[in-house]
């Protein structure tokens, strides 16, 4: 009995055991029937499209990079292809036991190291960086017959961005490098993604930056059969990759190598507009630098010569250096004084040579002018006059009349990086200042900014549209350097509009004033030496700013100062003087006098522009070193300096300076003759 209960107990253990085991199976292919409707239903899609590409691969095709053009259609930038060297760390064990195994087939200098170090430290391991660029074909053949025994490293074919006119005009045009994190970040967070796949360089300056959206193109696709080794079998379906935009400037390149030739190793800027369009004729900033660097990725040394030299090459002084005008500033201060009724033009003020105020007193010059009229005060650039007219206008009073002239505003000029600068004011004075007695403006701060010295602090473009619109009887214009684009596919050029130009209602009898003493300091003021002889009428105004303060007891001497610590000089001007077709705006950094250094060089662009004529070699040189007026020797004539050009039509030849091995012997005779010439004696700005 008690064998049968024992054998009863074991069966329903059994049972039990069998069922929760059935349960289990059953549960499990349950699971199993879920989890094929979740695939096969579920992530059908997803799934088939992943397995399509275990046998596709979508490669992007990255498109060529637009053309820049000068205004004749010389180019400023362009491509080429080339092959490239190139390492993929993540992919590499030994990093520096590689590069040393690659220096024995290719030569791979220390600069190439340096690039490349710089490279990965801005760059994901991940990504394939170029250790050597431009390679021989030998080269290439050489490295694909050892590419078994170099894991992670490859040759590639690309194109690369290159500037033939090197230095020239390499603020404007700017210059490309490879994407950065920040960028590649900023990219992934926009529309643009896709269209920069496979793309590894994107415009960093200039017109490569500004217009990088033109200039990029569209990137193609190319849909191609894989083996199970990633290995490319045929082409399945492609769509091409479409070109950007070629880009023409407003610039003209010779007037620009003209300038910048002209300025040698000065420094300084030059802005050259058309006041009756805004078109940019010359937009120069000296020193320059060379964009071929950028475009492989710079190596430290290179960089840190550009970077931390006193020079600052990298600055582009005319959209970012500011400066106080100087007596460059009078005119506009005469035209506030018409147009607020402070001032007549025959109202006479006595220059004493200094002025009192507040047991202050603000020199001029020397012994004094006398009694000067308004024409008088901007001929003869009389202190006293601007003085006078300061305190009775009031510092807010300029600030309000100088604004809609362009003076410490932004410009608009359609590439990035422009500054504002200081055009000051008592509201500017309390948000720029954190202690309260800083706040406060006081009385003897007005008088200094009507000869545009104290905290006014404006650009040459400010200054170049300020005078433009002077020249444009009133009607101011944005400056504009993109004056067109071409698409490549139909040729078809799409001019880009200039925006409305804004009429800032000045009485035209007002403006003739003005206009008619700027006139007159060509003729019988400060620049008369320098115009002396030109084939036409121009209106200027000659300026020299205090680059540091001077005590009013103490005399400057230039002498006694560092070079840095000197004064600029500069010049204001348009050509010619009844309908003019140029304005223009130029400082020579620590030159001195701009009846010296800044208006000769202005003489040079209008010759050019009006003329057709070209300096001579020796006047080339005397300008460059201060000691030209008017023109030295015959000018050459500019349509026949077909030696500037090299290449064909489509490239300038890299700046030469006046002394070089190949031209020493007709150096020699330039330097005897400047030799023997002396500086202008200087004037009254």
């Amino acid at each position: 009995m008690t064998e049968l209960r024992n054998v009863e107990a074991d069966l329903s253990r059994f049972r039990a055991r069998v069922l929760v085991a059935g349960l289990v199976i059953l549960f499990a292919f349950m699971l199993l029937a879920a989890r094929l409707v979740f695939l096969q239903v579920v992530r059908h899609d997803d799934l088939n499209e992943q397995a399509e590409s275990n046998r596709t691969a979508v490669v992007p095709i990255v498109p060529n990079r637009g053309l820049i053009l000068d205004r004749n259609g010389i180019v400023l930038a362009t491509n080429y292809s080339a092959y490239t060297l190139e390492i993929t760390p993540s992919r590499v064990a030994d990093l520096e036991e590689t590069i040393e195994a690659l220096g024995r087939l290719v030569e791979i200098h220390p600069r190439d190291k340096r690039r490349f170090k710089k490279l990965r430290e801005e760059s994901r391991n991940f990504e394939s960086l170029p250790i050597r660029t431009r390679l021989t074909d030998e080269e290439v053949a050489r490295f694909a017959a050892q590419r078994f025994r170099f894991p992670g490293v490859d040759i590639k074919a690309r194109l690369f961005r290159s500037y033939p006119n090197g230095e020239l005009a390499s603020h404007v045009v700017g210059y490309i490098g490879r994407i950065n994190r920040a960028e590649k970040e900023r990219i992934e967070e926009s529309d643009e993604e896709g269209n920069y796949r496979g793309t590894d360089y994107i415009g960093k300056l200039g017109v490569e930056q500004s217009f990088e959206a033109q200039l990029h193109g569209n990137t193609g696709v190319e849909q191609v059969e894989t083996s199970a080794g990633g290995r490319a079998v045929r082409k399945l379906a492609s769509t091409a990759a479409v070109p950007g935009d070629t880009v023409m400037l407003s610039i003209d390149i010779k007037l620009q190598k003209l300038v910048e030739d002209l300025f040698g190793d000065r420094r300084g800027a030059l802005v050259a507009l058309d006041p009756t369009t805004g078109e940019v004729l010359a937009f120069v900033s000296k020193p320059t630098f060379d964009p071929n660097l950028f475009v492989d990725g710079i190596d430290s040394e290179s960089w840190q010569a550009l970077n931390e030299s006193i020079d600052k090459p990298l600055l582009n002084r005319a959209l970012r250096g500011t400066y106080p005008p100087g007596s460059t500033y009078k005119p506009f201060m005469a035209l506030a004084a018409l147009e607020s009724g402070k001032r007549q033009p025959g109202s006479i003020t006595n220059d004493t040579g200094s002025w009192m105020f507040g047991g202050h007193q603000f020199r001029s010059h020397g012994a004094g002018l006398g009694p000067v009229d308004m024409y008088q005060s901007i001929v003869k650039s009389s202190n006293v006059y601007y003085y006078s007219l300061a305190n009775d206008l009031g510092v807010d009073a300029m600030h309000d009349f100088m604004k809609p002239l362009g003076f410490g505003q932004i410009t608009g000029i359609d590439i990035n990086g422009e500054v504002r600068g200081v055009l000051p004011s008592q509201e500017w004075k309390r948000k720029t200042y954190k202690r309260a007695d800083q706040q406060k403006w006081y009385p003897g701060e007005t008088i200094s900014l009507g000869i545009g010295q104290g905290y006014n602090a404006f650009t040459m473009l400010q200054l170049a549209q300020a005078t433009a619109t002077l020249a444009n009887n009133g009607v101011r214009h944005k400056p504009q350097l993109v004056i067109a684009t071409q698409n490549p596919m139909t040729r078809a050029i799409e001019p880009i509009a200039p925006q409305p130009p804004q009429n800032l209602g000045y009485k035209p009898e007002n403006v003739a004033v003005i206009r008619k003493a700027l006139v007159g300091v060509t003729q019988e003021g400060t620049s008369t030496r320098v115009f002396a002889g030109a084939g036409y009428l121009s209106g200027g105004k000659t300026g020299t700013a205090q680059a540091v303060g001077v005590g009013q007891k103490d005399k400057y001497d230039a002498r006694k100062l560092e070079e840095h610590q000197r004064d600029h000089a500069l010049y204001m001007a348009f050509a010619p003087a009844d309908h003019p077709k140029i304005a223009l705006a130029v400082v020579v950094e620590n030159a001195g006098f701009g009846a010296a250094h800044a208006a000769p060089i202005a003489r040079r662009v209008f010759d050019y522009v009006l003329l057709g004529q070209y300096p001579s070699e020796v006047d080339m040189a005397a300008v460059q070193k201060g000691l030209a007026a008017a023109p030295i020797g015959k000018p050459r004539l500019a349509a026949e300096m077909t030696g500037l050009l090299t290449g064909g039509a489509n490239g300038l030849a890299p700046q030469t300076r006046a002394v070089t091995a190949a031209n020493a012997a007709r150096a020699a005779v330039i330097t005897e003759a400047i030799g023997k010439l002396t500086p202008p004696p200087p004037e009254a700005d």
